[in-house]
């Protein structure tokens, strides 16, 4: 039995592209009273925004990603898939609830406080006791991943109460829970196959 299927690598590859591919062209649609390092990405799919569409579209795909991520991931434990899938289901949601341009909303922070929490939760949900199995998805390697998505978004908190470089905070967060997938789906595809026999028996 595979760990996981080749198309897990093509939607958690695709995840990371998308997100940054996203927001790097809002940006630019957006134009130069965008500040990246002090502006949140939020503001990016705000309604009415340049790139409203361009956001709202890559949300959709990206939570699409980490729903596929989820579902072909059977290496992982059953709680850590549903909490990823909840971050794409998450993700999708933003569409519905959107930033507004200036001031907070309700409906738009929770879902994003949600979001956040299901990244960060994930990978110690995924992960297996035993000292065997991809790497990525051994519990020392996904205690370290919680915790600094964890420490991440306390960052982005500090940096957005203070006015400092939220955005800067928010985009290395994301990317970081962006790219988590992608290594758990790497690290199972290299696990060598005379092994998972193995680990599965242990797991």
């Amino acid at each position: 039995m595979r760990l996981a299927p080749w198309w897990a690598l093509l939607s958690s590859g695709s995840a990371p592209l998308l997100l940054v591919g996203g927001w790097a062209t809002a940006e630019v649609l957006q134009g130069p009273g965008y500040d990246p390092v002090t502006q949140t990405i939020s503001i990016l799919a705000a309604y009415g925004a340049p790139g409203y569409w361009v956001m709202n579209a890559m949300l959709v795909t990206l939570g699409t990603c980490y729903l596929a991520t989820a579902r072909g991931l059977k290496a992982a434990r059953l709680p850590g898939r549903l909490a990823l899938a909840g971050g794409g289901v998450a993700a999708i949601a933003l569409t519905v609830f959107p930033a507004p341009v200036r001031g907070g909303n309700f409906g738009h922070g929770t879902v994003v406080t949600i979001g956040f929490a299901l990244m960060a939760a994930w990978p110690v949900l995924a992960a297996h006791r035993s000292r065997t199995g991809p790497w990525a998805l051994q519990f020392p390697a996904s205690i370290v991943a919680s915790a600094l998505m964890v420490l991440g978004a306390a960052w982005f908190l500090v940096e957005l109460q203070s006015g400092g470089a939220a955005g800067v905070a928010e985009r290395v967060l994301t990317a970081a829970q962006a790219l988590w997938p992608l290594l758990v789906v790497t690290s199972c595809l290299h696990y060598p196959a005379r092994e998972r026999s193995e680990s599965r028996e242990t797991a």
